[in-house]
Order: C-alpha cells, then structure tokens, then sequence
C-alpha cells in the first residue's frame, strides 16, 4: 500500500492546487486513509485495508496518508478526525467516511461508490 505525499497525491489523485473543481487523476478508483501513527483506530483499520488492498489489486487503489506529515493535504480536505476515508470514484464526486469502519462496511463502500460504474 502506498504512501502519497503531497506531490503524489496530487498526480494520483486530485491536483488541488491547479483545479478549484474535484478533477480526479488516478487510473483506478481508489480510498485514500488519513491515518497518524498514534491513533489507535487506525491501527484498527489498518490491517483490513491491506487485506482490501490485496483482494481489490487491479480494480482499486489503496493509498494512506499520515496526517501528521502531510499537514497541507490533511488541511485541504479539512480532516478533523482519523481515521478518515475518501472514496474516489473514477466517475463523479469523492465521498468522505470517518471512523474505523468494519471490512464488511468497507466492502460495501467499495462496491458502492468506488465499482458502481463498472457493474
């Protein structure tokens, strides 16, 4: 699972600097986890996202970002709480889902908002 930083972030995901209006730049749909080391529910949800990261290989993209080094990007999404997930579709808005969420509930999520086009 890969670590954005702002610049990698930016070519992925969303250049935020360059456009006012969500543009995704990714090739896959993917979920971005703003996560700090210190928190615990984050470690919660780590280990499912890998497992996710693994059965998902090729049709998503898993990303994490630390919150705690990548302070602009955390402020630009105005992340208040962690662990905060976005959903970044292929096709239309990104959604935001905060907390430690159960696999079963990210599967859905994934299902929903990430594959929902291709089904």
């Amino acid at each position: 699972m890969e670590h954005l930083t702002k610049q990698s972030f930016q070519d992925k995901v969303f250049n935020y600097e360059k456009n006012k209006d969500w543009a995704f730049e990714g090739q896959l749909p993917c979920l971005i986890d703003f996560y700090a080391d210190w928190c615990q529910p984050c470690k919660i949800v780590a280990p499912i996202l890998e497992e996710l990261s693994k059965e998902y290989e090729g049709k998503i993209n898993i990303y994490k970002v630390n919150t705690e080094e990548e302070t602009e990007l955390a402020a630009a999404f105005g992340i208040r709480s962690i662990p905060s997930l976005l959903f970044c579709p292929g096709e239309g808005q990104p959604q935001m889902a905060m907390g430690a969420l159960p696999k079963e509930t990210l599967v859905q999520a994934i299902n929903d908002v990430l594959l929902k086009a291709k089904n």
